[in-house]
């Protein structure tokens, strides 16, 4: 780590992790750990966990009938 707190990721993980310069990066501290993932990762992760509770539905048409409901009745 230098002096003001940068941190290089050596070419062979970025490499392994497809990063490029400009690529946004999300950072958590779990006990002491720091773990990092990139953005582009992070949300195919949660896109997949959607799709594993979700199952065939479609959520955006629920979404949609939810907000059409609720547009009735106001």
């Amino acid at each position: 780590m230098s002096e003001n707190g940068r941190i290089t990721i050596p070419a062979s993980c970025r490499q392994q992790l497809h990063l490029k310069p400009g690529k946004e990066l999300i950072i958590h501290i779990y006990d002491e750990e720091m773990r990092i993932f990139s953005l582009e990762h992070s949300l195919h992760k949660a896109q997949m966990l959607i799709q594993k509770h979700a199952g065939s539905k479609s959520l955006v048409k629920e979404l949609k009938l939810m907000r059409h409901k609720d547009a009735s009745n106001d």
